[in-house]
């Protein structure tokens, strides 16, 4: 089968696409005929030193995949060949999503929303699990309370609006002045821009803060917060300040999640949340996507087409 390998640990020039073994599946897992992946910043961070991830004999990068179930075996009860899902399998160990075949354990898939898109699909996993997982499960956002997200228009940001927005909260967005119609489009109550004014400076008594940016953001975001209110930082355990004022402070990292897709799944069906995809390629220009996606200047996603 065609896949993106790493030939070394470097820039994105040392993704070559080669010829691997397709995988067979194993108890309870399934084989799936990747349409699209998605990319996220993992995905390059990674491929650039080779750090955090347990990674097979042939390095693939990527997680997030949406396609039909080509093959299941022994023991899948969830899903037979002809299933269309989506999902992140085996995050942080190597997954294979840059390639036409990738086996995942069946419980680390679920049945693609419907009407969308295998690219729309693939836009979702990764990102939208970490926004929920870190708004739903670790913060537990509750209707009327004020949220803050900082880069709303980004991939988990975009999905962290919706997601607060679903659940009933008073959604404030950070983002430069050029994407505050589309923030406010995914419902945000409030946007901000960053460049033009200190957020906190414009912004208070808050409940939850999703921080995807880390560093001195993380810091900064504890002064916008009420006495017992959330922040959750993404980037690292290292940027987690220290609580004050009886604020709680926390780092998540994004893991497989078959009830959490399922959630979204809904969400998506019912139309409370839709995936913002701003470039298709195919997946011979991975090298060209991890380029667009490390100048940081991405609104929602980047997806590959594989199939």
């Amino acid at each position: 089968m065609r896949a993106v390998v790493v030939e070394q640990w470097g820039g994105p020039e040392n993704l070559v696409e080669r010829e691997v073994e397709r995988p067979e599946p194993g108890l309870n897992e399934v084989l799936v005929r990747v349409h699209a992946a998605g990319v996220n910043p993992v995905d390059w961070k990674t491929r650039a030193s080779g750090a955090l991830i347990e990674w097979g004999t042939v390095p693939v990068v990527g997680w997030d995949v949406s396609g039909t179930v080509e093959a299941v075996g022994p023991g899948v009860g969830v899903f037979r060949p002809g299933d269309e899902v989506f999902g992140m399998p085996l995050f942080p160990r190597q997954a294979g999503g840059y390639a036409e075949y990738v086996v995942a354990p069946a419980r680390h898939l679920a049945p693609k929303p419907a009407g969308l898109t295998h690219a729309e699909a693939a836009a979702l996993p990764l990102a939208a699990l970490t926004a929920w997982q870190a708004l739903v499960d670790a913060a537990d956002v509750r209707p009327g309370e004020r949220v803050l997200v900082h880069a709303a228009a980004g991939g988990v940001g975009h999905f962290a609006v919706q997601i607060a927005k679903a659940r009933g909260a008073y959604v404030i967005g950070t983002a430069s002045a050029g994407k505050h119609d589309l923030v406010r489009a995914l419902g945000a109550d409030e946007v901000v821009d960053y460049r033009a004014v200190r957020f906190e400076d414009a912004v208070s008594d808050v409940d939850v803060v999703l921080d995807g940016l880390g560093g001195e953001t993380a810091a900064r975001s504890l002064k916008v917060l009420r006495p017992g209110g959330r922040l959750i930082t993404l980037p690292g355990p290292d940027d987690v300040p220290a609580a004050q004022d009886g604020v709680r402070a926390a780092w998540v990292l994004v893991e497989p999640d078959h009830l959490g897709l399922r959630e979204i799944a809904a969400l998506v069906e019912r139309g409370a949340l839709k995936p913002v995809v701003e470039t298709v390629l195919p997946l011979a220009d991975a090298a060209k996507a991890h380029e667009l996606g490390e100048q940081g200047r991405t609104t929602g996603k980047i997806v590959l087409t594989v199939a």
